[in-house]
């Protein structure tokens, strides 16, 4: 709808456009690394009301072949499934500024607003799917796909008690094979600690992205590239203080999620009002307000989730609590697994 903002025109509809159309290289990342897709499905069933949403499938096809002698039945096997239900998330942020007009009089002040609020939600959106896979990744279990999960899909070579042990140029590797077999081809993403990020770094197996600024500067990005795999360096993971080797010198658990296609599914759900502005000529003299929102899901292919039903919008910490997650598929399957060491 048209109006104003901060005296100048403003339209909701070219604002969503501008907005969407603000770089975000986190998610640009996790795409293009095929480790997240856009899910039709998912979306068709969110896009209209609800937060919950169940996506069917069928079991692999198990059982060894019948001997075909000419006298014995080739007796049919029935087909069986099952279903990972989902959950949407809403978040929302709204900024005030007073007087904020005669700050951005000389420039664009639609493209700074955009820019800056769409880097604040790729913030969120990459806490958001750290949250989930801290969730996953608590589930424990001692028998059937949780045990192997639990087995298999975590690789800790840290040490708490004695000299830190430091990522090694070897070690991704071997955890997606130790969780993967002959499928770790499928993986294609790694989300790290930046102490995790230095160590590889000076291993010179890591290569930071660059970007062009508007100036035509070339500048360091939080991504990067390492054994074949999509870095995003990011000191939200866990990163747990342990003992040490003394009582000075504290040593880091350092948990590094390895993610391969097609393992977290997005899609936008049914949301009113993405962005409203309005002018309050009265508080502190006139202020100029931005209310933002986003409703969304990132759901880990694999899993289902099991929450209360007065759930309504996971918070973040609900969306890392084990509890609230369970496991449907066979751990080999889900190009999912994960790297402790102290850096």
């Amino acid at each position: 709808m048209a109006g104003t903002i901060f005296g100048l025109p403003f339209d909701e509809e070219l604002f969503i456009n501008m907005w969407s159309e603000v770089p975000d290289t986190t998610r640009n990342a996790i795409i293009n690394s095929g480790a997240m897709i856009a899910d039709g499905n998912i979306g068709s069933q969110i896009q209209h009301d609800g937060n919950l949403y169940t996506i069917p499938f069928y079991n692999t096809l198990t059982g060894d072949a019948l001997n075909y002698d000419g006298t014995a039945d080739n007796t049919p096997v029935e087909t069986d499934g099952a279903s990972q239900s989902g959950i949407v998330y809403g978040r929302m942020k709204a900024w005030m500024a007073r007087d904020f007009a005669s700050e951005l009089s000389g420039g664009d002040p639609m493209g700074h607003i955009v820019a800056t609020q769409a880097r604040y939600w790729q913030k969120q959106r990459q806490t958001a799917m750290i949250n989930i896979l801290n969730g996953v990744f608590g589930i424990t279990g001692t028998t059937g796909n949780k045990k192997k999960f639990q087995d298999n899909n975590t690789t800790d070579l840290s040490s708490s008690t004695a000299t830190a042990y430091e990522i090694g140029i070897t070690d991704i590797n071997e955890a997606i094979t130790k969780a993967a077999g002959d499928n770790k081809s499928a993986y294609s993403l790694a989300i790290m600690h930046s102490s995790v990020a230095k160590t590889l770094e000076n291993k010179q197996i890591l290569e930071y992205w660059k970007y062009t600024d508007a100036n035509g500067i070339q500048r360091p990005m939080n991504l990067a590239s390492a054994n074949g795999l999509t870095v995003i360096i990011d000191d939200n993971v866990p990163a747990e203080v342990t003992g040490g080797e003394n009582a000075n010198k504290a040593l880091v658990k350092y948990t590094t999620y390895l993610l391969g296609a097609g393992v977290l599914r997005q899609a936008d759900a049914k949301l009113e009002h993405a962005v409203e502005a309005e002018r309050d000529p009265e508080k502190y003299g006139g202020v100029d307000i931005l209310y933002t929102k986003i409703r969304e899901t990132i759901h880990p292919n694999g899993f289902t989730w099991k929450g209360a039903n007065s759930i309504k919008s996971p918070t973040n910490a609900q969306l890392a609590t084990a509890s609230n997650w369970d496991i449907v598929f066979d751990p080999k399957s889900i190009a999912m697994c994960r790297l402790i060491t102290n850096g």
